[in-house]
């Protein structure tokens, strides 16, 4: 299935490409907590930004590896380079337009991330692509 979502603004759109049912993250660690981030990693490949490039900011902090992308008109973070997995893209599910039929939050310990991150690292494997 593919799914479209944006920024608050609209100045950013994009669509994923994923299952119908998803498991998503809810991480408490500092930025997603107060964030509300819900977390679903995809490959790189099942995303398309379809428009607003210029108008995303980012923001990088502790390893620089995450690369938090923000819209700098509303502030909103639709999506952005996981830590965990740097080859793939984290949507935030609450930035869909639509969301998936069947949605599974599972809590993640992003507060104690060093001793966790393990269990993200297969989630921007191609093998997760949906049928």
């Amino acid at each position: 299935m593919k799914y479209r979502g944006s920024c608050h603004c609209q100045a950013v759109q994009f669509e994923v490409e994923c299952p119908d049912t998803v498991e998503v993250e809810d991480c408490n660690c500092s930025i997603c907590s107060k964030a509300g981030f819900l977390h679903l990693i995809v490959p790189l490949s099942q995303f398309t930004l379809l428009r607003g490039a210029d108008k995303l900011t980012t923001y990088s902090f502790n390893s620089h590896v995450a690369k938090h992308t923000f819209c700098r008109i509303c502030g909103i973070k639709p999506f952005y380079t996981p830590r965990s997995n740097p080859d793939g893209i984290d949507i935030n599910v609450r930035c869909l337009d639509e969301k998936p039929a069947n949605i599974r939050i599972v809590r993640f310990d992003g507060q104690n991330w060093e001793q966790h991150a393990h269990a993200l690292a297969h989630k921007s494997q191609a093998s997760q692509k949906p049928d």
